[in-house]
């Protein structure tokens, strides 16, 4: 199942509506190259929200003078009005609490990971503004002001990510146990009063580490941790008892394990599971019998991902995740919807959502393309009027966006590795300067066929980009995934140079003009690149990038990191190499023990307040790299963590990448 493939690539323009802030600026013209800014900027708009009853919007605003704020849209008149927005921080998140007032959190994005002082807190509003309540702190342990003694929840409550009845003023919210610095210790549930803020614990079995409501919005099923075994307890209606569906080892898992995905409107369980093949598919859980029932829906090529789409109390679909984002409709009314709007919509992938439980015709459309940056739309199914809410990335031109595709090559050791290829708009696709660009994780999916910004700005400068989901990355399967295990800087690298070399002898890459990059592990990536392979790339870019396996399990004292000893006592030695078992692979695999063999071109950009990849990792390698290696840049942004939160630096660390690619690779 490949969505993008039954898409045309012609996208067409609907009228905006809703506040100035979200209209698109001007484009650039087809003669220069987008600026930095389009690509890296916040958006003025980031998202919306129907109501439950589908009569109104919730969606998230602002503009260049202005923090970002929380308005609601009357779709009877598709008439505006701000109903929440502060001076001093952002509107977060936000969710219908029912179809009158809305919970919703902050979020600074004028501030990096350094200077953040305070907690997302947690407020309620009312859709017409009124009712306002603040229900959780936002200061942290170390500030203090005369909020203080105001009876609220403490700092570290969060929103939870799920609806809940959206009957009454009551929300379900959660409790996060954080130890210094970040690590997440247990994740309790508190049912909360939106109007007074009066809070109650649910009550559960163990060390909860995750949640999951049922169709009627209530506390159904948790995940425990300890030490490494996870458990998925479930709260039986009939006993009002909590009894253990499954445990498993949390990090490698086993031949029977499930992923609790969401309840349907009968109350069933779906789950994803492997049910001994090498993909996730989607099933029904039996919960009488503890067993995987009905299997759903399987993705051709893919783990199964993707959630219920229910409405009326019934499962219209499922949203699916393949190449990229789809939806497999059961209801042959929601298929022809489908078919209707994508008249409408012929170059994009149109995801629509209906409300939960709908008294009007609007649905909302999230378009994209991988030209096409997400739109947001509504659409009414009676009258055929669709008008466009906002856009993530207004002042990008499609025309002027490079293509991406999926496509697949064979490691050394035959094994198919996917990978993601864009390549620059118009002209020749042969012999181009290439970067090399390294998810991540590195257990994660790293891409999907959409528009992304970091490929499409390499390719809007000239460059084609690869990015290949080498093994140990998540999605395709679990012989994919386990064959990365404890093959950093060995098999896993081994796949990125064989991807490498297989875009050369297609005649897409230049082999002279060829450099990796990437974040994290594919930081780390980058600089095994460099050891291992100093034949076939020319320069490298990592940044936020692991320097030493080392510094994962022990930073030292000067800095702190967010990796939980747990990860560290029973992940990381399955995964990635036992410190001690596994010592001299890790010596020879560690970019830190070999930096004096790296002799290209090399930028290195840090954050100072990172507590994933600490600041050590990139200090100690830049003071062993320069000793032998003049050509290497350096950037420290003190206030960053892991990863540019700040538009200011995204646009100041691509502008370096532009003029370190332009002189290395960039011609001939």
């Amino acid at each position: 199942m490949r969505f993008h493939q039954l898409f045309t690539r012609t996208v067409v323009a609907a009228a905006a509506f809703l506040v100035a802030a979200v209209h698109a600026a001007e484009a650039p013209g087809t003669a220069a190259a987008p600026p930095i800014a389009s690509f890296f900027s916040n958006p003025a708009f980031n998202g919306a929200e129907l109501s439950p009853n589908g009569r109104y919007l919730a969606a998230f605003v602002g503009a260049k003078d202005r923090r970002d704020g929380l308005a609601v849209v009357d779709l009877s008149d598709l008439s505006a009005r701000m109903v929440a927005q502060f001076s001093d921080t952002d509107i977060g998140q936000a969710r219908w609490v029912n179809n009158d007032r809305l919970l919703f959190s902050t979020a600074d994005k004028e501030s990096g990971q350094r200077d953040l002082r305070f907690a997302p807190g947690l407020f309620a509003v009312n859709r017409d503004g009124k009712g306002y309540r603040q229900l959780a702190k936002r200061n942290m342990p170390f500030v203090t002001n005369g909020n203080d003694n105001i009876d609220m929840l403490p700092w570290h409550t969060y929103m939870l990510n799920q609806d809940g009845p959206q009957t009454d003023e009551y929300v379900y919210v959660s409790d996060a146990n954080i130890v210094s610095p970040g690590i997440l210790v247990a994740l309790d549930l508190l049912r909360v009063n939106t109007r007074n803020a009066s809070a109650a614990p649910v009550q559960h079995p163990g060390v909860a580490r995750s949640w999951l409501l049922d169709q009627n919005g209530e506390p159904r099923l948790v995940e425990t941790l300890d030490k490494n075994l996870r458990s998925i307890h479930y709260l039986d209606p009939a006993t009002r008892q909590w009894r253990v569906l499954a445990s498993f080892d949390a990090y490698t898992g086993d031949d029977n394990d499930f992923n609790p995905l969401a309840f349907g409107p009968d109350g069933a369980l779906y789950v994803t599971a492997n049910h001994g093949e090498d993909r996730t598919s989607l099933y029904r859980y039996d919960l009488a019998h503890n067993k995987l029932g009905e299997r759903l829906v399987t993705l051709e090529g893919f783990d199964f991902h993707g959630s219920l789409i229910i409405s009326n109390n019934k499962l219209l679909g499922v949203r699916v995740h393949a190449d990229a984002a789809g939806t497999t409709w059961f209801d042959p009314g929601m298929q022809a919807l489908q078919q209707s709007v994508d008249a409408k919509l012929p170059g994009t992938i149109n995801l629509i959502t209906p409300a939960r439980r709908p008294e009007t015709p609007w649905v909302l459309v999230q378009a994209y393309s991988d030209q096409q940056p997400s739109r947001f739309l509504i659409y009414n199914a009676e009258t055929k009027r669709m008008s466009e809410v906002g856009n993530l990335a207004p002042d990008i031109k499609p025309a002027a966006m490079g293509t991406r595709e999926l496509v697949h090559y064979a490691a050394r050791d035959g094994l198919d590795i996917p990978a993601w290829l864009t390549l620059p708009a118009g002209g020749a696709h042969k012999n181009l300067p290439m970067v090399v660009l390294v998810h991540g994780g590195p257990f994660v999916r790293g891409g999907s066929w959409n528009w992304h910004a970091d490929a499409q700005f390499l390719a809007s400068r000239g460059y084609a980009v690869l990015e290949p989901e080498f093994r140990g990355s998540t999605g395709y399967g679990a012989k994919h995934f386990r064959a990365g295990w404890k093959q950093w800087g060995l098999k896993m690298q081994d796949d990125i140079a064989d991807g490498t070399r297989w875009a050369i002898a297609q005649g897409t890459a230049d082999a002279k003009r060829v450099c990796i990059a990437g974040a994290s592990y594919g930081g780390y990536a980058t600089l095994m690149g460099l050891i291992n392979d100093p034949d076939l790339y020319q320069c490298g870019i990592d940044w936020v990038g692991v320097t030493d396996i080392g510094l994962m399990y022990d930073s030292g004292w000067r800095y702190s990191s967010d990796l939980s000893s747990d990860w560290k006592a029973y992940g990381m030695p399955q995964l990635i190499g036992d410190r001690v078992k596994d010592a001299e692979q890790l010596k020879a695999t560690s970019p830190l023990e070999q930096a004096a063999r790296i002799k290209q071109p090399l930028l290195l950009a840090y954050g100072g307040a990172d507590l994933r990849v600490p600041l050590v990792h990139g200090v100690k390698f830049y003071d062993a790299v320069k000793r032998t290696n003049p050509r290497v840049e350096w950037v420290e942004y003190a206030e960053e963590g892991h990863g540019w939160a700040l538009p200011k630096n995204r646009i100041d660390f691509w502008g370096r990448v532009e003029k370190f690619l332009d002189k290395n690779i960039g011609s001939k």
